[in-house]
């Protein structure tokens, strides 16, 4: 009997030698491969980084992916390898290229986490075939069609003037980053649910956009997990509360948004939001009270911190740069006679607002992080670079907008760039909304709301930055979106002098 158990150990203790060195063995072929003869293999960037996707998960999760990949592509040039099967770029090429190919690139599986996956239901956002997403955008177009802004004008000036009230009456530690979000927040859930969620009055955050920002988290996490399936389902175990924590929170996101459709539609309002055009035909089209809920939550995620990220960027750049407030100051107050007279239609005409606009989303775009495409499967060129299929690629924002290649200066915030007064800045390298079918809905909505609220605040208030020490980008961090710093200012009534 004892040989046969030490027969039985040895032999296992043998099998157990022969795994370790498959298992060594396996990784030193999958490093040569990747190295030396993976069809991306000729693409420079980090070593690590062809081999593993270790390097890309560590940038991702520690808050410094954009400007990682940016001093990647500084150092290599606008082709970097940043994974073993992932490409980013950043010409204006690539944005040609990747999001308005004759061919479609679709959507990674990167948008397969995050509210209402666990629900079997897909959003405008997370909806990856395109037909399905074509139906998609012809059916909620209607809520962002001219006539419907011009529409929903009266409901945004509602929110912004509440803002514009009560901004002197603000507390000295009060932070304008986290006003803009409560200010936006608002406006975006007035559109999309027919109510304020009441934030701006409110002297704490909207317990809603910390449940947003978990829901996201949890898109990451679960973007990050996927590389590594082994190491994910241990993770899954060691991590099980927090990510039950963050389950609980995406959970909580979704039963707000479904109630809060239902109490939309059980009100059966005459008023124009976004609901009015999409409730008019939702029968006819087949569309749930569950879908509508995963449209109106990707509404308030992507119309709220993106529009609040441009806001709290131009104000800082205009606060750092006196002479760009000035001429700002000297524009929209000698376009209007009294704050009235400023709407969607007269802001317009500001030539130099929309410079500021385009010149912050350009040094700070809203959205931080990539957006994947997939390769086709027979393969694709983009800027001039053959790839595979099934090749992960896209235009890395930050670095696009900041790379010299690009933009001349790059660090600087000049907004004369976007009036043809300078040479050396390729201006398409910059788009903040994307580009194609995919391309941002909102766009008009965002750069209306961007018009009223900075033309209102601007002709109506002096503001003066209070901590000097402020690092806008060295003290912003990435979690999906943009964790910015905070931003007290100083709020005085302008003095108007009789003419």
């Amino acid at each position: 009997m004892y040989p046969s158990m030490l027969w039985n150990r040895e032999l296992w203790e043998y099998l157990a030698f022969l795994f370790t060195v498959a298992s060594l063995l396996s990784i030193v072929v999958n490093i040569v491969y990747n190295l030396r003869y993976h069809p991306l293999a000729h693409i420079p960037g980090p070593k690590l980084a062809a081999v593993s996707n270790i390097p890309y998960s560590y940038w991702f999760l520690g808050g410094r992916q954009p400007f990682k990949i940016h001093d990647l592509h500084l150092k290599y040039g606008p082709i970097v390898r940043v994974a073993p099967n992932e490409v980013s770029f950043n010409s204006a090429a690539s944005w040609r290229d990747i999001y308005t190919n004759r061919r479609t690139f679709i959507k990674s599986d990167f948008y397969d986490g995050g509210s209402f996956a666990g629900r079997g239901v897909h959003s405008i956002v997370s909806e990856r075939q395109p037909e399905v997403h074509a139906e998609m955008r012809h059916y909620l177009s209607s809520a962002f069609s001219d006539r419907a802004l011009n529409e929903q004008e009266d409901l945004i000036s509602q929110s912004v003037d509440k803002f514009v009230e009560l901004l002197p009456g603000r507390p000295r530690d009060w932070d304008l980053t986290k006003g803009y979000e409560m200010l936006t927040f608002d406006i975006i859930g007035d559109l999309a649910f027919g109510e304020s969620f009441g934030a701006i009055e409110s002297p704490e955050p909207h317990p809603w956009i910390a449940i947003i920002l978990g829901a996201l988290k949890q898109g990451a996490l679960v973007d990050v997990l996927k590389r590594f399936p082994t190491v994910g389902r241990i993770l899954k175990t060691v991590l099980h509360y927090q990510i039950k924590k963050l389950t609980a929170e995406t959970g909580s996101n979704e039963e707000m948004a479904i109630d809060l459709v239902e109490r939309r539609i059980a009100r059966d309002s005459p008023r124009k939001d976004f609901l009015t055009r999409l409730l008019e035909d939702r029968v006819e089209k087949g569309v749930s009270v569950l879908q509508l809920a995963a449209h109106t939550s990707d509404f308030v995620i992507a119309g709220s911190e993106t529009t609040a990220t441009a806001l709290a960027t131009m104000t800082y750049y205009l606060l750092r740069n006196p002479e760009i407030m000035s001429k700002l100051q000297a524009e929209i107050r000698s376009s209007f006679r009294s704050y009235d007279e400023i709407n969607g239609k007269s802001t317009q005409r500001l030539r130099y607002l929309k410079a500021v606009t385009l010149e912050a989303m350009r040094v700070y775009p809203p959205l931080p992080f990539a957006l994947p495409r997939v390769v086709p499967p027979s393969g694709e060129s983009v800027d001039g670079h053959y790839l595979p299929g099934g090749t992960i690629v896209y235009t890395s924002p930050y670095s696009a907008s900041m790379d010299p290649a690009n933009f001349k200066d790059p660090t600087h915030f000049i907004p004369e760039r976007w009036l043809g007064e300078r040479s050396g800045d390729n201006l398409e390298a910059a788009q903040p909304f994307s580009l194609g079918s995919r391309g941002c809905m909102g766009k008009s909505l965002g750069l209306l709301e961007l018009r009223l609220i900075m033309a209102k605040v601007v002709w109506k208030y002096d503001l003066e930055l209070l901590d000097d020490s402020i690092d806008w980008h060295g003290d912003s961090q990435m979690q999906t979106l943009w964790q910015k710093p905070k931003m007290r200012v100083k709020v005085r009534d302008r003095i108007i002098t009789a003419k």
